[in-house]
């Protein structure tokens, strides 16, 4: 083999190197690592599937797992389903916080006071501001 054949054949080589430490090898990681969490989990996680579906974990049966999605409501689901286990920081917000926060956040939108004093309402997404004494 002369060195012409062996430059032509290296850009090659150097793309199936970068391929498999770019993209190959992380991917075969994040699989490895979605296995193990999916094997390890127990009765009482808090679980979100792939689909984005909040759980708890009652019973993990062979390639099954059994999610309370409420109280008494209970699903089966393909342990391959589970995206994560979620942590306390990680579920999400109660709706009720979430309804008051817009509720005040409507109030700070609708009334506001310009540089006099004057209280300015506002009609929605129209722009238009009357001013009021």
């Amino acid at each position: 083999m002369d060195m012409g054949q062996l430059t032509s054949i290296l850009p090659l080589i150097l793309l199936v190197v970068v391929f498999y430490f770019l993209l190959i090898r992380p991917q075969r990681k994040r699989q490895q690592e979605a296995a193990q969490m999916q094997n390890s989990l127990a009765p009482g996680a808090r679980v979100m599937t792939t689909t984005g579906l909040f759980g708890t974990v009652v019973a993990v049966d062979n390639e099954d797992v059994i999610l309370e999605v409420a109280p008494g409501i209970e699903t089966r689901w393909v342990k391959a389903a589970i995206g994560r286990v979620v942590t306390p920081g990680d579920a999400p917000a109660e709706p009720e916080a979430d309804e008051a926060k817009d509720a005040d956040k409507d109030d700070k939108d609708d009334t506001s006071h310009d540089e006099t004093g004057a209280t300015v309402e506002r009609n929605g997404d129209q722009g238009s501001n009357s001013k009021q004494s």
